[in-house]
């Protein structure tokens, strides 16, 4: 596996968990081919998933499994290291449609916009949790889609 480091990754994610913790992250290091952080006003973040031997399964296409683990710990990861060490942040459900099987390198992409972010702010302000759902698109790369993730968060502001 390799990661990829830039200037945004470094500042919004600390060394240990960008070389350390993702690496030795089982299923990220046996499913993620490349990780990558883009430097933009957003916290943006790409993940490849290629079909071989440690991801194909017993009639030739990218596990399920797989599939899963190669996106799960980011959109946490993300608002963990955007939000800052106020708010807490735990990945509370996902559901996966399989739309055809993975027969090549699969690709997602991550986005965290400002306002987005703003908005989570704004919320806990008043309320004192915010279920945030993301929608992840597993494509090759012609842009078919091959799967698609939901992911919902629980977000709060941890108290003083």
């Amino acid at each position: 596996m390799t990661v990829f480091l830039t200037d945004l990754c470094l500042k919004t994610f600390p060394q240990k968990l960008n070389v350390g913790n993702l690496i030795y992250f089982r299923p990220i290091a046996e499913v993620a081919d490349e990780l990558s952080i883009f430097p933009t006003i957003t916290a943006k973040c790409g993940s490849k998933i290629p079909l071989n031997w440690r991801t194909k399964n017993y009639v030739g296409t990218i596990y399920g499994g797989s599939l899963y683990a190669g996106i799960d710990p980011i959109y946490m990861l993300m608002l963990i290291k955007t939000l800052g060490q106020d708010y807490l942040v735990w990945d509370k459900a996902a559901t996966i449609r399989f739309k055809r099987p993975g027969k090549e390198t699969l690709f997602a992409d991550f986005l965290l916009t400002e306002a987005e972010l703003d908005e989570i702010k704004a919320i806990l302000e008043t309320e004192k949790s915010v279920d945030r759902v993301y929608q992840v698109e597993l494509k090759d790369k012609s842009g078919n889609l091959h799967c698609l993730i939901e992911k919902t968060l629980y977000i709060a502001k941890k108290k003083n």
